[in-house]
C-alpha cells in the first residue's frame, strides 16, 4: 500500500517532568506487552503498521474541472459528486459530467467554487457555494435551482457546511449565521444563535440525541434537544478549553456516540458518550508558537478508527485509547500515495471506499481490510522495501521475513515492530540477485546468490562466500534437512554436511536415466519422507537427503495425458490434505494421492480459470486451499471443490508479475509472494463471502446528443417522436478496478445477443434510428476477482411515434386507400372487360418475354463473364444456404489461388491470363460432383463449397485439383503455359458465421502460400 505513514509528534513532551517520563515509560512497556498479546491473539493485525493505504486518484485527466477538490457526496443512486474550486462534477467511475455556472440562457450553479455538498433522500443534491449561496439539483429535470440570499433565503452567500437534521431538514452554516431548510416546504429560516456566538458559523452537526452542535468563530456551542438557546458545553480547563474556544471547523459523531471536534489551529479533541472530554495524543492544543494544521473533516472508516482530514498534514488516523496517532501523507516516490496533504473533505462510499478531497484531485481507497496488500519501495525506508524486485522469500523461526532482492539486496521485515531493515551483499556477491534463502541448524540465514553467504540473525553481520567451491555459481534453491543443506544450482545439486563441512555434488548423467533429471535444480522440497527436486526436465524423487542417484524421475510424455504437463517445474507444495501440487510452465499439476505411485497427474490451466499457465510459486493455506502465483497474477484453488478464483485489484492485489519460487508462509496463515514490483501479502482468513454488491446503474442518457434526465427506480426513459438516436452510459458503482470489470448490454426486440463492451472503452449502449415502441435495455457487469459474480440491471425505454406512425393516422391512410381503390376499380371495370381478351393475350406474350429476359439477366448477374462459373455474390448466397442448412452433415470451403499469376500476365499478356483462368476453372469443374459449388472469388482466386464433405474428403478433392492443374499445359497462341495452385480448406464449425468460415479458409490458403505454394492446407 502507499501513502506515507509516520508517528505524529507530541508538542508537549518537552514540558514533562522526569517522573512523568518514568510513568510514561512503564505505561509504554505495558502497552507493548498488550500489543504483543493482541498480535498473538490476532496474527493478521501484525501487518497493520506496514500496510500502506493505496489511493487511486480522480483528477483533471479524468475530467474534473479543477484539481482542488473541496467537497464530496454520494447520492441515492450511488453516483459520486465532487465539488471543486472550478465547478461541480458527477462521476460514475468512467464518465465525468461537469456542471457549469448559470448563464442567461441556461440554468446551472450560482458559483463554481463549491464549498459543501449534501445528498438528499429524493436523489437530489444541495450545493453550498463560496459566493453564490445555496442551490438544489433536481434529479428529474437535471437542473439546478438557486435559493435567495437574505429574506426567505440564506443569511449569507458563503455556505460553509450543510448537515441533515434527521427529520427532512437541513442545517446551513454560513458566513453570516445559521439557517435551517425544511425540505418538505422548501423554506429557509434563520436560526438565532445568541450573544455567545459570532455571526460566522463554520460547521453544524446534529447528533443522535437531537443536540445541535455549532462550530463558530468563537468556539464550540450546543443547543440541547428541547432548548432554543446555544450555550457552551461543560468541559475541563486546559488544553480542551483551549481547543473548544478556538475557531471550530469540523464536528462529527462516531458509532459509539463520541463527538469529535476539530479546530482551525488547535487540533482535535473528542467527547465520550458519558460527557467526558479527551485529547488526541500529539494533536490537541499547541506547543509554544507551534500550531496544528486546520481540521477539515472527520470520518469513521471502521469501528473506533477515525480519519482526521487536515489542511497541510494529510490524514491523521486515530483510535480512541491509542498512545499515538498515525499519519497518511503524500509520498512523492509512490504514485499510489495520497495525492496531496491538503484534505478538505472525507466520504465513506456505499461500496466501502474512502474518498478524500485533496488539492490534486479526489483520491479513493478501500476502507475494509483486504485479502492482500503490497509492500513497495518508498521514501519511508524504515517501513518499505529497498527494491521492487523480490527474488526470494524466507520466514525464520522467530517470524521475521527475509526477502532476497535484486542486485544483492536483502530486506528483513519484522511485523512485530513494523520495521524493515536493509542489508547489502559485498565483494563478489555485490549486485547479484539473491535467489534463495534458508535457515541453518545454528539459526543463521544462508543466502543463495553467486555462491552462498551467511548472515548472523542477531548482529546481521554478513559473511560472504562461505563455500569456496560454489564461488561464482548461481544458487537457485536451498533446503535444510537436519544437519544437511541441500543446494540447487544450474550445475546440479550439492549436499553440505554442517557438522564436518563435507560437500557432495551430484547431477544429471546422460547415460544414467536414474540420475537427476536435469542439472538445473530450481527448487528442492521435502514431500512426506522423500526429497523432490524440481528441475528443467521434470521431477526427481529421492528417498532421503543422502541419496545422490537412483532417482525416480517424472517427466512429460506426449502420449500420456496423465503425465507431468510440462517439464520445466518451478515449484512444489503439499496441502493439508496430503495432495502434492506442482507448478510448471504448462499449468498446475496435482497428485491426488500424494507421495505415492502411480504418479497420475491432474492438470489445471487457463481453461479451468487460472490467469496463466506459467506457474511461479505455490502456497497452501490452513483451510486446504492452494494459492498460486503466476507470471501475471495470483489464483486460489478451493480445497473442496477445486474451483479456481483469481485475486484481483478489488482484493488488494496490485502487483501483476511474480517470480518463481519467491514465496513463503508467515505466522497467522499469511502468505507472501515476491514479484516484479514488490511483495504481495495475502491474508486468506480475510477472504469474505459476504462482500456487499455494488449497484449497476444507468448514469447518463443522451437523445440526439442532448442529455436526458434519468427516471427513478422502476421508471421509464421516455423519448419523444423525433428522438431516435440514444446513448445510455452505465457503470458498476463500486469505483474500483474499472479495468477488471467486463460489461455487456442487450435490448429486447432489437439485439439478438449480448453486445460486449471492448476493454478500455467507456461502458455505453448506443442505438441509432430506433423505431417507435417499447423496449427493455438489459445491462450486465462481471467484476473479476475472488468475489466474481454477474450483476444485471434493466431500463424500460419508450419511443413515441411520429404523427404518421400513430394508429389513427395509419387507419385513416388505409381507409383512403380503400376508397381510391374501389373508385378506380369501378371506373375501369367496363374498359377492362372490353379489352380483357386482347390485353390477356398481350400480357401472356409479355410475360413469356419477360421470363426469358429475367432468366438471361439472372444468368448474366450470377455468372462470372470470364470463367463461366458463379460470381462472388451468387456463390456466397448459395454457400450461405449450405451453411445455414448444415446440421449433422459436414461441409467444407476451399479457397484456391493460382500461384504467380502476375508472372503469367507480365510474360504472356492479359489475354493469356484470361485463357489460364478459363482453363483452370474448367479443370476444377471436372473434379466436382453435382451439388458442389464453384465461384470466382476475385482476381486469380476461385472458391469451392463442398456440401456433405468432411475435412478428409475435401482435402482429397483439393489434392486432385492441385495435381490435375499441375499436370495441365495451357496453350495460348502457340505457347504452352503451366500453372500451379495453392489451396486452403476449412470445415464448417457448429454455429460459425460465413465470415469466420471464409477467414479460416483464407488463413489456411496463406499457410499454403507461406510454405512454398502448390500445396493444400487444412485450417485448424
Amino acid at each position: 500500500m502507499s501513502g506515507g505513514i509516520h508517528r505524529h509528534p507530541d508538542p508537549h513532551r518537552h514540558r514533562r517532568r522526569r517522573g512523568d517520563r518514568l510513568c510514561a515509560a512503564v505505561l509504554a512497556v505495558l502497552m507493548a506487552l498488550l500489543s504483543l498479546s493482541a498480535h498473538a491473539a490476532a496474527p493478521g493485525d501484525r501487518w497493520h503498521a506496514l500496510e500502506r493505504q493505496w489511493f487511486d486518484t480522480v483528477g483533471m485527466a479524468e475530467g474534473l474541472p479543477h484539481s482542488i477538490t473541496t467537497a464530496l457526496a454520494q447520492d441515492r443512486d450511488g453516483l459520486l459528486w465532487i465539488g471543486t474550486m472550478g465547478g461541480l462534477a458527477r462521476y460514475d467511475g468512467y464518465h465525468m459530467q461537469v456542471f457549469e455556472q448559470a448563464s442567461a440562457t441556461a440554468t446551472g450553479l450560482p458559483d463554481t467554487y463549491v464549498r459543501s455538498l449534501l445528498a438528499l433522500p429524493d436523489g437530489g443534491l444541495l450545493v453550498g457555494t463560496n459566493a453564490g449561496g445555496l442551490a438544489r439539483f433536481d434529479p428529474h429535470t437535471g437542473q439546478f435551482r438557486s435559493y435567495p440570499v437574505g429574506a426567505g433565503g440564506t443569511s449569507n452567500r458563503k455556505i460553509y457546511t450543510l448537515s441533515p437534521d434527521g427529520d427532512r431538514g437541513v442545517w446551513i452554516a454560513t458566513d453570516g449565521g445559521l439557517d435551517h431548510l425544511d425540505l418538505r416546504s422548501d423554506r429557509i429560516e434563520a436560526v438565532p444563535t445568541g450573544g455567545k456566538a459570532a455571526p460566522r458559523d463554520f460547521t453544524v452537526y446534529q447528533d443522535r440525541a437531537g443536540d445541535v452542535w455549532l462550530g463558530n468563530n468563537k468556539g464550540l456551542l450546543v443547543r440541547y434537544a428541547g432548548s432554543n438557546d446555544f450555550v457552551r458545553p461543560p468541559h475541563p480547563a486546559g488544553t480542551i478549553d483551549q481547543v473548544l474556544r478556538s475557531e471550530i471547523w469540523a464536528i462529527r459523531e462516531d458509532a459509539e456516540g463520541r463527538l469529535w471536534v476539530g479546530s482551525v489551529q488547535m487540533g482535535t479533541v473528542y467527547r465520550e458518550a458519558d460527557g467526558s472530554w479527551h485529547t488526541v495524543p500529539g494533536f490537541s492544543g499547541t506547543a509554544g508558537e507551534a500550531q496544528q494544521a486546520t481540521v477539515r473533516d472527520f470520518l469513521e472508516v471502521a469501528p473506533n478508527r477515525i480519519w482526521i482530514a487536515t489542511d497541510g498534514d494529510g490524514i491523521v488516523t486515530y483510535s480512541p485509547g491509542d498512545a499515538d496517532t498515525r499519519v497518511i501523507a503524500q509520498d512523492t516516490s509512490l504514485p499510489s500515495s495520497l495525492p496531496g496533504n491538503t484534505v478538505r473533505a472525507l466520504l465513506l462510499g456505499q461500496a466501502g471506499n474512502v474518498w478524500a478531497a485533496t488539492d490534486l484531485g479526489a483520491a479513493h481507497s478501500s476502507a475494509s481490510a483486504e485479502v492482500a496488500f503490497s509492500m513497495l519501495p518508498a521514501a519511508d525506508a524504515a517501513h518499505s522495501l529497498s527494491n521492487p524486485n523480490v527474488r526470494s522469500v524466507h520466514v525464520d523461526a522467530t517470524g521475521r521475513i527475509w526477502l532476497g532482492m535484486a542486485a544483492g539486496g536483502i530486506d528483513i521485515v519484522d511485523p512485530a515492530d513494523a520495521t524493515v531493515r536493509h542489508l547489502r551483499l559485498a565483494g563478489r556477491q555485490a549486485r547479484r540477485d539473491v535467489q534463495s534463502l534458508t535457515e541453518a541448524p545454528d539459526g543463521s540465514i544462508w543466502v543463495g546468490t553467486q555462491g552462498v553467504a551467511r548472515i548472523d540473525p542477531l548482529t546481521l553481520d554478513i559473511k560472504g562466500s562461505i563455500l569456496p567451491e560454489l564461488d561464482g555459481v548461481p544458487v537457485l534453491s536451498l533446503l535444510r534437512q537436519g544437519p544437511y543443506m541441500l543446494i540447487g544450482t544450474y550445475g546440479g545439486a550439492y549436499r553440505y554436511d554442517t557438522r564436518n563441512g563435507q560437500l557432495v555434488h551430484y547431477g544429471h548423467v546422460a547415460s544414467q536415466p536414474d540420475s537427476l533429471a536435469s542439472d538445473t535444480v530450481r527448487q528442492i522440497v521435502r514431500v512426506g519422507t522423500s526429497i523432490w527436486y524440481a528441475t528443467n526436465n521434470g521431477i526427481s524423487i529421492a528417498r532421503d537427503p543422502l541419496q545422490t542417484g537412483g532417482f525416480v524421475n517424472l517427466a512429460h510424455r506426449k502420449d500420456d495425458p496423465d503425465s507431468l504437463p510440462q517439464n520445466l517445474v518451478d515449484s512444489i507444495a503439499v496441502d493439508t490434505r496430503g495432495r502434492v501440487w506442482l507448478g510448471t510452465l504448462g499449468g498446475l499439476a496435482m497428485l491426488p494421492h500424494g507421495d505415492a505411485p502411480p504418479w497420475r497427474f491432474r492438470r489445471f490451466g487457463e481453461e479451468d480459470g487460472l490467469v496463466s499457465d506459467k506457474i511461479t510459486a505455490l502456497l497452501p493455506d490452513d483451510e486446504g486451499n492452494l494459492w498460486v502465483s503466476t507470471s501475471n497474477g495470483i489464483s486460489v484453488v478451493d480445497g473442496d471443490s477445486l474451483q479456481i478464483r483469481n485475486l484481483g485489484i478489488r482484493d488488494g492485489r496490485r502487483i501483476v508479475s511474480y517470480i518463481y519460487d519467491a514465496a513463503a508462509r508467515a505466522p497467522g496463515d499469511t502468505l507472501l509472494f515476491g514479484g516484479l514490483g514488490g511483495l504481495t501479502v495475502v491474508r486468506p482468513l480475510r477472504y469474505r463471502t459476504d462482500v456487499p454488491q455494488a449497484p449497476l446503474r444507468f448514469t447518463n442518457a443522451l437523445a440526439n446528443g442532448r442529455p436526458l434526465p434519468l427516471p427513478g427506480d422502476h421508471g421509464t426513459l421516455a423519448l419523444s417522436a423525433d428522438q431516435r438516436s440514444l446513448r445510455v452510459d452505465f457503470a458498476l458503482l463500486d469505483y474500483q478496478a474499472q479495468q477488471e470489470t467486463d460489461y455487456s448490454y442487450r435490448m429486447d426486440g432489437f439485439d439478438s445477443d449480448w453486445i460486449d463492451i471492448p476493454k478500455g472503452t467507456l461502458p455505453s449502449a448506443i442505438y441509432t434510428n430506433l423505431p417507435h415502441g417499447h423496449y427493455v435495455l438489459h445491462l450486465r457487469a462481471v467484476p473479476r476477482g475472488l468475489h466474481t459474480r454477474t450483476i444485471e440491471s434493466r431500463l424500460d425505454i419508450s419511443v413515441a411515434p411520429l404523427w404518421y406512425e400513430t394508429l389513427w393516422a395509419r387507419l385513416l391512410a388505409v381507409m383512403l386507400v380503400l376508397v381510391l381503390v374501389l373508385l378506380l376499380v369501378h371506373v375501369r371495370t367496363v374498359y377492362l372487360r372490353h379489352r380483357a381478351a386482347q390485353l390477356q393475350a398481350q400480357i401472356d406474350a409479355h410475360i413469356r418475354e419477360l421470363m426469358a429476359a429475367n432468366r438471361r439477366l439472372d444468368m448474366l448477374a450470377s455468372t462470372d463473364e470470364l470463367t463461366g462459373v458463379s460470381n462472388r455474390r451468387r456463390f456466397l448466397e448459395l454457400a450461405e444456404e449450405v451453411r445455414r442448412d448444415a446440421n449433422a452433415m459436414p461441409a467444407c470451403i476451399a479457397l484456391l489461388d493460382l500461384d504467380r499469376f502476375k508472372l503469367v500476365n507480365d510474360e504472356h499478356g492479359h489475354l493469356a491470363g484470361d485463357t489460364v483462368l478459363r482453363t483452370a476453372a474448367g479443370v476444377i469443374c471436372q473434379q466436382l460432383r453435382t451439388g458442389d459449388l464453384i465461384g470466382r472469388y476475385g482476381g486469380e482466386e476461385l472458391v469451392l463449397c463442398l456440401p456433405n464433405n468432411g475435412s478428409e474428403q475435401a482435402m482429397a478433392v483439393a489434392e486432385r485439383i492441385r495435381t490435375r492443374l499441375r499436370s495441365t499445359l495451357i496453350r495460348h497462341e502457340g505457347r504452352a503455359i503451366s500453372v500451379t495452385v495453392s489451396i486452403g480448406v476449412a470445415e464448417l464449425r457448429t454455429g460459425e458465421s460465413m465470415t469466420a468460415w471464409l477467414s479460416r479458409a483464407d488463413a489456411a490458403l496463406y499457410e499454403s502460400k507461406r510454405h512454398g505454394r502448390n500445396r493444400c492446407t487444412l485450417a485448424g
